[in-house]
């Protein structure tokens, strides 16, 4: 069953849209797959209901001590059996097709899978006719059918679901600084009155806008100003001020919601809380203050900040340590001893240049003691040019969305950056030039502003022009145009102008603005996101534009663009960025000195990415154990505390170049000795093509490499079940490791001596005696191919070598 779940899934991945003219969906998958795996919640509710009912027919049954059921009972499990696979191959689906992730996915996935290996199991019981075992089996079975659904339930309404609605459930945030105010029973002072009338425009912004702001005026009542909320609409005012029981605004969202005048009119309701808030608001007399007034949403400084540097400490002189310090201190963290020797040596290979160290640099490593040996490593992996772009072009292509095949190089509608790029990243470009030449290109660097121009009928969001627009202040700057694109944001302040406006930069002519996929009829103009940067000529020709607007963005002054560099560059070898999601720079950081440090060093410092890492790789912060999440949601929660180093899962890249690597050696004798030469005289040069350079593949798919239709500027950090299911089942990973097998059983004829040498390539150390034995027990004394291949296997599944500690 594993494997046939396994060959479906990898197809669906994989399988390209059929016929001209077919087109894939959101994140790049076949729309028949999307399709198929949004009927999951529809065919889910197949096995609960026939489960359940199976049960209670089963019990009455038992209560009666008669099988006078046992035929309904029979086809109820049988059905039930049957809708459980198709709920797990419909899930699977969804998961791979649609943004799903984390902890809640994982075991949302496999207590279904286990439901339904359960209710085959109930099945087979009703076919021997055991009644006794048949419901033992049913009620483990709907047991496991409440656990899977309610892991469902939270997936599809978020955590705490059923909880907040308990006695003592945690209240809404708003509604906590609202009960506050009103515990109070004083008059608002002004600061409690700009959060107030926040929390009030917060919750019309999400809720009201959408029918009642500038782009639609349904009755003529606008609720996206003081001057619109006072004036009502065309039955009048909606509100009184000081009395909420009198106000059309507090009646219409008290209403039940099978109401044909409830509001907000679709969607859900308004929450109690909610309620609460704007109940209060009117009854303080619908405060409204004059003049400029805090965003809804926090937008950073734009501006260059060099915060002054923390003094130094015996052991703390990197800038960066002392800024880490200091906030260590705020948070009363202690300082951990940093990690050893050869934890460090597989942190800085990976980091570097993507590949693991040599068993022998390894041992050299340890045995040096030179006190700035950890220094000269970090300098000399730089120093390897070719090595270092080969890793991160991963970074890069990803970010780019740059890759050898897929969507739009088959019709001539793409154009790869892969030359420019592999230059680029070998000569260590200044970051400003490199960013100049991608908005203002040539014919070598312009794929990343043509974006792609899809087949057939497409939305105005995805026209070349706008996709230049959000991948330019995406990468560039941190921010998610892609809903501004659409309509008025709902997550910021840009409009829907604003980034037609940005759009009109790369485009030859004026695009007309479409809201929501519908033409207004109204023109944007040309200008810069930022205009505080500079303005452009809106005559000039659209080359000329280009230049301009890489000059703007590239000044030292545009602080933003360099935060959001050095923000990426932290994410990439510490695992979580100073601010999170590295997408969202507008978001608060955990350390603003430290972000505001390290980007005025950056531009001080030429541009340098190589100096940048050189700087982070020697610091004692980055030399901290590693450290764990409970899931993804916590790496991003806005209580997140940095105490080091997240523990990543190597990239499907890293992976496949450590198989390659140590597992699957493609050596001839000459290679082996090469691999094994001392790091000073070996050159970049490798036995191997790494997997940066070569097309996706199912195996690199499953790992989490992206098909880079759009900008991915992350990767799961949660291993997922199609992971599981390649490392395990996957025909390409288990034909290297079989011919892996055969190249070290000829190698190698002492199996001792194997187990020896498959540690120290792979793990870069000796194996324990335990580890010995049970190797050795796997191996015996003339191990065979398949011996080796499951030891092999076996190595590749331990989390030492999976992951980066």
């Amino acid at each position: 069953m594993s494997g046939l779940i396994s060959l479906f899934v990898s197809l669906v991945i994989v399988s390209p849209a059929a016929g001209p003219g077919a087109k894939a969906a959101a994140g790049g998958h076949f729309w028949l797959w999307s399709f198929l795996g949004r009927l999951h919640p529809m065919i889910v509710h197949f096995p609960i209901g026939l489960l359940f009912v199976a049960l209670l027919l089963d019990l009455l049954g038992g209560k009666q001590k008669s099988d006078q059921f046992r035929a309904a009972i029979r086809v109820l499990v049988f059905a039930g059996a049957l809708s459980a696979v198709a709920s797990v191959v419909f899930g699977l689906l969804l998961s791979n097709t649609d943004e799903y992730g984390g902890t809640t996915l994982s075991l949302h996935q496999w207590s279904g899978i286990a439901t339904m290996v359960l209710a085959l199991l109930t099945t087979w019981a009703c076919i021997r006719h055991s009644p006794r075992l048949r419901r033992v089996l049913l009620c483990i079975t709907v047991i496991g059918v409440t656990v899977a659904g309610h892991f469902g339930a939270t997936l599809t309404h978020g955590e705490g679901y059923l909880s907040s609605v308990l006695p003592g459930g945690n209240a809404a945030p708003a509604a906590g600084k609202t009960l506050a105010m009103m515990s109070q029973n004083v008059p608002l002072n002004d600061t409690q009155v700009q959060e107030l009338n926040l929390q009030v425009r917060t919750i019309l912004a999400h809720n009201c806008t959408s029918c009642h702001g500038s782009a639609k005026v349904k009755g003529e009542l606008r609720l996206d100003s003081k001057a619109m909320v006072m004036k009502g609409g065309k039955n009048g005012p909606v509100l009184v001020a000081g009395h909420p029981e009198k106000s059309e605004l507090i009646r219409r969202v008290l209403l039940s919601r099978t109401d044909k005048k409830a509001m907000p009119a679709k969607g859900k309701g308004l929450t109690k809380e909610e309620i609460a808030v704007l109940q209060f608001w009117i009854k303080q007399g619908a405060p409204w203050p004059d003049g400029p007034q805090k965003s809804l949403f926090r937008l950073a400084e734009l501006e260059p900040r060099n915060p002054p540097v923390p003094v130094a400490t015996d052991k703390l002189t990197s800038p960066v340590d002392r800024f880490v310090n200091t906030y260590f201190q705020q948070h009363k963290i202690s300082w951990k001893k940093p990690v050893d020797d050869r934890t460090y040596i597989r942190r800085v290979y990976l980091d570097v240049i993507g590949l693991l160290p040599p068993a022998d640099s390894v041992d050299a490593f340890v045995k040096d003691t030179r006190p700035d040996k950890r220094g000269k490593l970090v300098s000399r992996l730089l120093a390897r040019d070719e090595a270092y772009a080969e890793h991160w072009l991963t970074f890069w292509n990803d970010a780019l969305r740059n890759d050898y095949t897929g969507t739009g190089y088959i019709t001539g509608g793409r154009w790869d950056i892969t030359k420019w790029l592999y230059t680029s990243l070998r000569d260590n470009k200044p970051y400003n030039i490199f960013v100049k030449e991608l908005i203002s290109p040539d014919k070598t660097s312009q794929g990343f502003i043509k974006g792609i121009r899809w087949r057939g009928t497409i939305n105005s969001s995805q026209s070349t022009e706008m996709q230049a627009a959000q991948n330019v202040s995406q990468i560039f700057l941190g921010l998610n145009l892609k809903c501004a694109s659409c309509h008025d944001s709902f997550i910021s302040d840009w409009k829907l102008a604003d980034a037609y406006a940005f759009a009109n930069l790369f485009c030859d002519s004026t695009l007309e603005i479409n809201r929501c996929d519908k033409p207004t009829g109204k023109m944007a103009g040309r200008r810069i996101l930022f205009q505080e940067l500079g303005t452009i000529d809106s005559s000039a020709g659209t080359k000329e534009r280009l230049k301009q607007l890489a000059e703007f963005m590239t000044e030292p002054k545009d602080g933003r663009l360099y935060r959001t560099l050095v923000n990426r560059i932290w994410a990439q070898v510490m695992g979580r960025g100073i601010v999170a999601p590295v997408d969202m720079m507008d978001n608060v950081p955990w350390s603003q000195d430290l972000l505001d440090w390290l980007a005025s060093d950056f531009t001080a410092s030429g541009y340098d990415i190589k100096k940048l890492l050189y700087t982070i790789l020697t610091s004692q912060t980055y030399q901290l154990p590693s450290v764990t999440m409970e899931n993804e949601n916590a790496i991003v929660a806005e209580n997140f505390v940095f105490r080091g180093m997240l523990r990543r899962r190597l990239t499907a890249e890293q992976f496949s170049d450590a198989v390659s690597e140590t597992i699957y050696p493609v050596y001839t004798d000459s290679a082996k000795v090469y691999r094994l030469l001392p790091e000073d005289v070996r050159t970049d040069k490798v036995p191997f093509t790494r997997a940066s350079l070569v097309k996706n593949d199912a195996f690199q798919t499953a790992l989490g490499r992206p098909n880079r239709e759009t900008v991915a500027t992350s990767r799961p950090s949660q291993s997922s079940l199609l992971q599981a299911l390649e490392l395990t089942n996957g025909t390409l990973f288990n034909t290297a490791m079989k011919l892996g097998a055969d190249k070290w059983k000829k190698a190698y004829p002492d199996p001792e001596e194997m187990v020896k040498e498959v540690f120290r390539s792979t793990l870069g150390r000796a194996p324990t005696d335990k580890e010995q034995t049970v190797a050795m027990g796997v191996l015996g004394d003339a191990p065979t191919v398949a011996n080796i291949q499951d030891f092999m296997w076996s190595v590749t599944l331990l989390p030492e070598f999976q992951l980066i500690y």
